[in-house]
């Protein structure tokens, strides 16, 4: 009985075995290049976009702001209010659709060069490197006993890690509470409890996920490993072996009898997940191409063409014959298809969203009244959303009732951003010729801007 509980027990130690923290070593190369400037890229962005001011008709506001209080996300000019759902929807699906179509080209090529927790790891292991070393200094370090100098580097390096997840806490809420009011709140230690929870949290996330985690983020807790599979076909480009080139290795190279790779390991060192490219296509490669750079530099060394590790398809490393180029293949055709579709759909809804919305409520208390004058009265509440940055004035009409017209004053001014309920009367004439419950139709638009017009139907009580 003892010895099947001791497999069980030895498959999921197999499953779940530690190997201990990676400390990947530094390679130079044009993809290192191009990851680093990935990671400057978009730090640059997210950690400057919140500095940066819009004036609008004089006021000048954050140009990029979740204003959650207000009900408000401000993205330079373009305000949208939460009837702009919809566009939130499309830009999800078409950044999902632009996910699929890189994924069935050129496989996990966003895991290796702009998902966040790629970025933020690759920034977080160059500040180890700086305070304690490159890969070997710092595997001694972590196998040597506590000294005075192993905690010195230690705290130092943790400290800065902190600084830097702190800051990138306070330049996230720095995008929902605008980072000029925020500073000074945090300063003063009166920041409210949402801010101060968001605070707290994005830090320990950040300095968690990116030091700590690292790896073990891509492995273990990304979902995306485990589907990527569903959108890979034999076509697809992946960081890939070139196994008929490189087959068999041997340290000692002798032309005709061995293949290219000197089994010298520097793939699998560079590696920031830990795994060896040689085995095969696995779910841990982010494709960030970091062992083709080390590769290529031994290919120099020993005088021979680069490309034993590239990026390449299984058809094309397998069958070059039947390799097919990407614009030929049906899946790419159809992902491509589906994102132009959906850029149009999101253009099309951006170019015909209103900067006013009306909603027509008849007064239900009263069906109707009849004046002295033998006109026949009805009462209606207008609620005026202005959803432009500017001051408005509209004017309102009615139709679909002979005679029919507006008691008093027609035209009404909305502050911006500002919804404001309008009492209205529409009289028409009893002798009509109608009866009974009869359409009418309220247009409004804006006095100095007739494009921005709103038609709303609703209904008029005649005897």
């Amino acid at each position: 009985m003892d010895r099947p509980v001791s497999k069980v027990r030895e498959a999921k130690l197999e499953l779940y075995r530690k190997k201990g923290k990676i400390h990947a070593k530094a390679v130079a190369g044009r993809f290192n290049t191009l990851r680093w400037g990935m990671v400057w890229l978009t730090q640059a962005i997210f950690y400057g976009l919140c500095w940066v001011n819009w004036d609008t008709a004089g006021s000048v506001r954050q140009a990029v702001l979740f204003d959650i209080a207000h009900e408000k996300f401000y993205l330079f000019g373009l305000v949208l209010w939460p009837q702009d759902a919809l566009l939130l929807a499309l830009v999800l699906i078409i950044a999902a659709t632009a996910l699929f179509l890189v994924t069935a080209l050129a496989g996990r090529l966003f895991c290796g060069f702009a998902c966040p927790q790629t970025v933020y790891t690759s920034i977080f292991t160059w500040i180890e490197a700086k305070v304690e070393g490159d890969h070997l200094a710092r595997l001694r370090l972590d196998a040597g006993p506590l000294t005075p100098r192993k905690l010195l580097l230690k705290t130092a390096k943790h400290g800065i890690w902190a600084i830097v997840a702190l800051w990138t806490a306070v330049t996230f809420v720095g995008y929902f509470t605008p980072i000029r009011e925020l500073l000074p709140s945090i300063w003063a230690l009166n920041t409210g409890p949402w801010e101060a929870f968001w605070l707290i949290f994005y830090a320990a996330f950040t300095y968690v996920q990116a030091g700590l985690s690292r790896e073990a983020v891509c492995q273990h807790m990304c979902p995306y490993s485990r589907f990527q599979g569903v959108m890979f076909d034999p076509a697809t480009s992946n960081v890939a072996y070139d196994r008929q080139r490189g087959e068999p290795r041997s340290s000692r190279r002798q032309a005709g009898t061995t293949g290219d790779c000197v089994d010298c390991g520097i793939c699998v060192q560079v590696c920031p997940t830990g795994i060896d490219i040689r085995d095969g296509l696995q779910y841990q490669c982010i494709n960030c191409g970091l062992c083709i750079d080390a590769c290529d530099q031994v290919m120099d060394k020993i005088g021979v063409p680069r490309g034993l590790i590239r990026f390449s398809s299984e058809t094309a490393l397998v069958a070059p014959e039947k390799h097919r180029p990407w614009y030929v293949r049906p899946r790419i055709g159809a992902y491509a298809l589906l994102l132009l579709l959906f850029c149009g759909i999101g253009a099309w809804t951006l170019d015909q969203r209103s900067l006013l919305l009306v909603d027509v409520l008849r007064d239900r208390g009263a069906l109707l009244r009849e004046t002295t004058e033998g006109e026949i009265e009805n009462a209606y509440t207008l609620k005026l959303m202005n959803l432009a940055e500017v001051p408005r004035e509209f004017v309102v009409r009615v139709s679909g009732v002979p005679g029919a017209r507006i008691v008093g004053d027609a035209r009404f001014s909305a502050e911006p951003g500002s919804i404001r309920p309008v009492s209205l009367t529409v009289s028409a004439p009893a002798d009509s010729g109608l009866s009974g419950i009869q359409p009418v139709t309220f247009s409004i638009e804006a006095a100095d801007d007739p494009a921005i017009r709103v038609v709303e139907k609703s209904s008029f009580a005649l005897p």
